[in-house]
This record gives structure tokens, sequence and C-alpha cells, in this order.
């Protein structure tokens, strides 16, 4: 290994391109964009430049239209379908994320990704650089030598010399004879029919290469193989296929490259264009990674916030005259706990238009803050304000901003818009809804996030100890980016009038019926939680039985394992998708899809949902009953 020179790490982006499209979740945006190969592919990409910080990286992807091999083999990966339309429409952004990465983009014409990779890593190799070619296929093995490594992401796996001949049974330089023997469905190279594994190991390690097999077909009967006597009339008869097979699982090692593997260097990030992309992509965290507090993506105003902290009365009256006479205005509460049911008010926080927004500290009571309004007089002159219907507000889960201002005496009402169901109605299987994450997706804002101004532990504050300075902007951002997120969120919501009609005629409404049957708490019977829960035990060994009857035998339906052997392997359904792992997935979303067209995953459908509600509902609220009052309530 030439230690002067930093390793070359060759990422084979076709291979991994169609493995994380078919093994990984099949992700979404928010507007349909498929995102899960995307996702699959820069993942295993960021992994390589972790495990191989030194290294230079370069990606290579297959070009459009036909190589040389069809040239040789017409029907060379004929049977191959089209690429999928879901996947096609995700190439260019992984494209467009590798080139703003500052990585090397390589798509050469008239050969496949393979030979592009196989000239640059031989040539490097030539030089004594050590190379790591990142791949999931199979014929890359031929590759390797004393200074070529294989690694798959996917499968954790990494394959030197010996490791190749542990896998395979052969060594390095006989790769290809083996794929020229057996052939290979998935690229449709015919090899030599009625040869399968065994029989081309057999052939391989007792005689030779294709070239040695042929000048010494006499020798095969000698082999300890089944059907040895007939093989050397079969071998003579197809050695125009053997050959051909042979040339088609040859990797092309003297392509002629624009490029020279020495020049394949990273370049510096561009970190504009992938703020751009993780946010349309709705790519959270990896967006969250290049953001400091309060950074955006866009140019969405939120750098220009300006936040005015409200000390004393000329500004709390100059601030209750611009809310009364806004039509809409953002309103938070900064609370000493997320229990709404013992939550006290340490601030509120308002806004009007996007730029500014104010903090009413109440509570800072940490040693040396500065001198506050008093809480409670100053609540009491704003409660005809946020008690007025009239005064149309609009929050970020202002049922828990409404229970926390009742412990203070006020009846919140004008609840117009609530952001968190905004984002719930448009998207209600994106995973999470809290307002971090919605600036990220819609805004490409980072967050001041609560505990960059508190802490993290058990050294983390209340709100109530975190210095003013701290509090006062964090605070008034709140208010400011759900005022924002609202101008975002509602025009997608108004658009579509079903949405519409469900955000007004159910969501909002229920706002206030949820925040008092949480405050008061629901009676409860426990004669009939128990009598359901009796039934529900009935339904699932029912279930349980048909289950078993469908399979022809018993197995643990909550074993994917045993589950994947009865539907996958004993009946034969098709395999919808894989774990990381490569085993046939039994998710709930394949099981549901399987429904369609089967009766046994029908009933394991239903058996999960029934155990769930058991599980969740009538086995557990017992214990959530207050047996004071005979309610339940969340607090308890």
């Amino acid at each position: 290994m030439n230690k002067e020179m930093p390793p070359l790490v060759l990422v084979d982006g076709s291979s991994y391109l169609y493995r994380a499209f078919h093994a990984l979740p099949q992700l979404t945006t928010s507007q349909g964009q498929p995102t899960g190969a995307v996702r699959g592919v820069i993942s295993m990409i960021k992994r390589l430049q972790k495990d191989y910080p030194d290294a230079d990286l370069a990606v290579v992807f297959d070009a459009k239209g036909k190589t040389f091999r069809d040239e040789l083999f017409a029907e060379y990966k004929a049977q191959r379908p089209p690429m999928p339309d879901e996947l096609r429409t995700q190439v260019e952004p992984i494209h467009a994320i590798i080139r703003a990465m500052g990585l090397p983009l390589l798509v050469v014409d008239g050969v496949e990704a393979d030979d592009v990779i196989g000239t640059l890593a031989v040539r490097a190799a030539a030089k004594g650089r050590s190379v790591v070619v990142s791949t999931g296929d199979k014929d890359m093995a031929q590759l390797v030598g004393p200074h070529v490594t294989l690694v798959n992401t996917m499968t954790d796996t990494r394959l030197d010399v010996a490791g190749v001949e542990e896998r395979f049974g052969v060594p390095p330089h006989l790769i290809i004879d083996l794929l020229a023997l057996m052939g290979d469905k998935v690229d449709n190279i015919p090899g030599v029919p009625g040869v399968g594994e065994k029989t081309a190991l057999a052939l391989l390690q007792g005689i030779g290469g294709i070239e040695a097999l042929y000048a010494n077909l006499e020798k095969i009967p000698e082999l300890s193989v089944r059907g040895a006597k007939s093989l050397p009339a079969r071998l003579e008869k197809e050695a125009a296929n053997a050959r051909l097979s042979y040339q088609l699982a040859t990797i092309k090692t003297d392509v002629e490259l624009s490029i020279d593997e020495g020049a394949l260097k990273p370049g510096e990030p561009d970190a504009d264009a992938l703020r751009q992309l993780y946010q349309d992509l709705e790519f959270k965290s990896w967006l969250e990674e290049l953001l400091a507090p309060g950074d955006s993506a866009t140019d969405n105003g939120a750098a220009a916030l300006r936040c005015i902290t409200i000390l004393d009365e000329a500004t709390l009256a100059a601030w209750l005259q611009k809310l009364e006479a806004a039509p809409l205005f953002a309103f938070d509460t900064e609370t000493t706990s997320l229990n709404y049911m013992e939550a006290q008010i340490v601030g509120l926080c308002f806004a009007v238009e996007p730029g500014e927004a104010a903090y009413l500290p109440l509570g800072h009571d940490y040693m040396g803050a500065p001198a506050q309004l008093d809480r409670d007089s100053t609540l009491q002159r704003l409660k005809p304000l946020l008690e007025n219907p009239a005064a149309h507000k609009v929050g970020q889960n202002l049922k828990y901003d409404k229970s926390v201002l009742a412990n203070h005496g006020i009846d919140l009402q004008g609840i117009l818009y609530d952001t968190m169901l905004e984002s719930y109605v448009l998207d209600a299987a994106g995973n999470r809804h809290d307002m971090d994450t919605l600036a990220l997706k819609y805004l490409g804002q980072r967050t001041v996030h609560f505990e960059d101004v508190a802490g993290k532990g058990k050294q983390q504050l209340t709100f109530n100890q975190v210095n003013l300075e701290d509090a006062a902007p964090y605070a008034a951002e709140d208010a400011e980016v759900t005022l924002r997120l609202h101008q975002t969120l509602w025009p997608r919501v108004k658009a579509e009038a079903g949405l519409r009609a469900v955000f007004e005629e159910l969501e909002i409404p229920l706002v206030s019926v949820l925040s008092r049957v949480e405050r008061n708490g629901a009676l409860v019977s426990r004669t009939r939680l128990a009598q359901q829960s009796r039934e529900l035990g009935e339904r699932l060994l029912a279930l349980e039985t048909k289950a078993h009857e469908l399979a022809g035998q018993p197995f643990n339906l909550s074993s994917p394992r045993q589950l994947g052997e009865i539907l996958f392997e004993q009946q034969g359904l098709p395999v919808l998708k894989k774990t990381p792992k490569g085993a046939p997935s039994t998710a709930e979303e394949v099981l549901s899809e399987l429904a369609h067209d089967y009766e046994l995953p029908r009933v394991l459908m239903e058996h999960r949902g029934l155990a769930k509600l058991k599980s969740t509902y009538t086995d557990k609220l017992p214990e959530m009953i207050n047996p004071r009052t005979g309610r339940i309530h969340t607090s308890y």
C-alpha cells in the first residue's frame, strides 16, 4: 500500500440505487415525491465518508443507452423490466445531492458503471494505492486483489482475497470463469446449461479456469461430481456460450476516461444547494445538521426576526393595541412544565406579521432576573383579549395553551387556526407535527430548540430559570415561526375543499372539546372494559386458530421469522419488500397490501389490530381510572 496516497473509495451508485429502492421503505414527501431510494443511497455514501474519513471518494452510475455488451449479445439484460417511474424520478435528485456534496460523479456512455470502476481500481492499484469498491454486485469480486477490497454497506460485509474465496469458493481470478459456467439470471448471461454452482465450483477447483477446462476435457470424468461423464460433451457443445458468457462477465479495465483516478478529489460542499435539496426532499435530520439555531435554508425572513421584550406598561399597552387591531395574531405560552394540569405561565409571546414578535416575561425568577410585570394583574389585563372569540388566534397545539391558561382562570377563545392540525390534515402520515420539525420541513429553518437555551439531562433548567436574554428570542421565534407556518400551510389546506372541511368542521371544534375532556376526565365503566377485554380475547383466540388452519400448522403470530417462512416459503406469496438484512418483510404495510388478495394476511391484519386495541385500551385503561372520581384523564 502506498502510504503517501489516500485510499480511493469507488461507489457503485447504480447497484445501490436499485437495492435501496427495493429494500428500504418507499418514502415520499408531503407532495408525493418518492424519496426512499434517495435517502438510502445518500445514507450509504455518508456511511462511507464516516468509515473512510481520509479517502478520496467518487460515485459511478450507469449511463443511459446500450453498451458494448449489447452488441456482443442482444439478449444481455433483456429480461429486466424498465426502471419504475417512482425510481426514475429519484435519479436526478441523487445526482444533484452527490454533486452538492462536492463528490466526483462519473457517468460514461457505452460502458457500465462496473467498467468505469474496474478501470479506475486497476489504475490505482497498479500504483500501490489502496482501493475500496463499495457495491452489492458479486461480479465485482473479480477486481479484488492485494490493493482492492469490496465493501457492502447494506450487509455490512468486507471482502479481501481470502474473503472472496471463502464467500464464493474460488479466488478472485476465477470469479469470471464461475459466472461464465453458471451464467447470471440477473444480467441474462447464458452460461452453460445444466451447470450449476456446485458443478462449476468442482470444475474450477479440480482443473482450473475456462481455458484450462477446454484444454483438459478428458480429465473431467475423473472429478467426483454428478454427471461428470457427460460434462465434456456438454461443455464442447456449449463452448461458444461459455466463451461469450466469459466476455459478458468480464469487467473492462481499460475504459478511456477523461479523468485520471488521481484527480478524483472531493471539492467543497455547496451548503446552499444542499440546504435547498434537503428542504425540498424533506430530509429533516440532514437539513438540521447544516443549520445553526435560527438559520434558514431559504430567504424567508427568519434571519431578520426582531424580538421585543415587554417589560413595562407602555410597551404592553402598545402591543395590546396592535393585537386588538390585528385580523389574526400568533400566540404561544411559555410554562414551567409540559404537564398542562400543573404548568404555570412563565411568559407569553405574540406575532402579528413576519419578521417581528414580542415576548412578555411574567415568571422568570432566577437570581438577578430583571423586573417583570406582575403576572396575575397582567393576565387579567390580557383576559378580555384572550377570551374574545372575535380576536382570531393561530398557534401550535393550542389545546395545550388553552389548558394552561385555564390554570390561571382564563378561557381561551377565538382559536381559528392551529399549525399542528394544519400539518396533520395535510399529511397525517408524516412522522411528526411539532414546530421544530414543521419549520425545517416547510420553511427550511432550524429553530432554536429548548435544549439550546435550557440545557439537557439532569442539568436542564425549567423555563422560569432560563436567562431572559436567551429566553426572549427563543419564545418570540415560537410565535413568529408559527405565523409563517400558518401562512405556508393554510393555503394548501384551503385549496382542497375536503381538507378544509375536516379542519374547520372537525379538528378546530375538537380543540376545545378535547381540552375540556382532558381537564375534567371521562367516566369509564370497569365492568364494561372487563367485558370488552374478554370478548376481544375470545376473538383473538379464534383468529389465531383460523391462522393456524390456513397455514396448515401452528406458529407464533408475533414471530417475523416464522411468519416469513409460512407466507413466503410455504405459501409462496409475493415478496413485496425486504428488510435491510435481505429477509422478506412482514411489516404491517406489507400484510395490508397482501390482504387484498390473500386470506391469511387478512386474518393476521385483523389479529394485529385487535391485539393492539386490547393491550392499549381494554387492558391498560382500568389502571388509569382515578379511584376517587371514577374518571380517566391524561394526568394519571
